[in-house]
């Protein structure tokens, strides 16, 4: 089952999307934050050594899909891959998904025990609507 990691420029929007995901998932999906900078928890920014931390936090072989707000939160989460293993990195995802509404369908369809391209794909599509049939 893949692990989530939630990165934010705010450690309070990291925590709550990761315990709103985690409510979707329940204890099954390791789900962790990465969310301001590491000396001021007040501060906004990012830190590639705290997301790094997050990722060992939740690895598994099946892999990690991250999810990031803005900006230089991807990358900050590029730069914490490059700190990775080779065999780690492989399966490590970035995702293009909304920060909210992607975590919580990643979460959920990882709890199902959904693949890590699923699962991204699914995130990415998560503020998708359905196009409705011409009726008229």
């Amino acid at each position: 089952m893949i692990g989530l990691v939630i990165v934010s420029h705010s450690a309070k929007l990291a925590e709550g999307v990761r315990e709103l995901a985690a409510q979707m998932a329940g204890d099954e999906v390791g789900i962790s934050q990465a969310g301001g900078l590491p000396d001021d928890a007040q501060a906004l920014g990012t830190d590639a050594f705290k997301i790094l931390s997050a990722i060992e936090e939740v690895w598994c072989e099946d892999g990690v899909l991250l999810l990031m707000d803005v900006g230089s939160s991807v990358m900050s989460a590029e730069i914490a891959l490059e700190m990775l293993p080779e065999q780690q990195r492989r399966r490590c995802k970035l995702s293009n998904a909304p920060l909210v509404e992607g975590a919580i369908v990643a979460a959920l369809h990882a709890s199902l025990g959904e693949p890590l391209q699923t699962v991204n794909a699914v995130a990415e599509a998560a503020l998708s609507t359905p196009k409705l049939a011409n009726t008229g």
